[in-house]
């Protein structure tokens, strides 16, 4: 009687801590994740100026100019983290557009809010970087662990499911082609 006793403790207490483990895991991804929203906050501040700046020089590159404000509109509209990574895919392809188009106007590229702008995004582009190379990571090892025998037993019994990865999709893995 004792020993089932202290077997039935033992278990419980050994779904308690994998249960919390889980618990704390997942507020990590939670975390890296609101790190990268932070940071494509601030980019997405710094594109109606980059774009107010660009209209003065490259007129007629509407179309170009109207996809960037796009791709940020629906970055901005989205909800669940899954938009946000494909609304974050096409924006980062547009500004790639966008900094190819600049390439030909030397007037644009010596402008001085033109160039802050590009060092702001360019600084905030690597913030991205590091911030999803520290979210895949979290994201991975949350992953692992609730898919990892016994531990799994108590993450499907609670509902813990996986979280995506950030990747590249789309445009933002294709080259910019730049034409003059």
């Amino acid at each position: 009687m004792n020993f089932i006793l202290i077997f039935l403790i033992l278990i419980a207490l050994w779904a308690a801590v994998t249960y919390n483990s889980f618990i704390t895991l997942r507020g990590r991804v939670d975390n890296a994740w609101a790190q990268i929203d932070v940071q494509l906050k601030r980019r997405f501040d710094l594109i109606p100026n980059l774009v107010n700046t660009v209209k003065g020089y490259a007129q007629h590159e509407k179309e170009t100019l109207e996809k960037v404000t796009e791709s940020r509109t629906k970055y901005l509209a989205a909800k669940t983290p899954d938009e946000k990574l494909q609304a974050n895919s096409e924006l980062a392809g547009a500004l790639g557009r966008l900094f190819a188009v600049a390439e030909s106007y030397p007037d644009l590229k010596a402008n001085a809010s033109f160039l802050d702008l590009q060092k702001q995004l360019k600084e905030t582009e690597d913030k991205i970087g590091f911030s999803r190379q520290f979210y895949n990571d979290t994201a991975m090892k949350y992953n692992v662990s609730i898919v990892k025998v016994p531990a799994s037993i108590i993450a499907n019994l609670f509902g813990f499911k996986s979280r995506p990865y950030f990747e590249a999709e789309g445009e933002s893995r294709e080259s910019v082609e730049v034409k003059f």
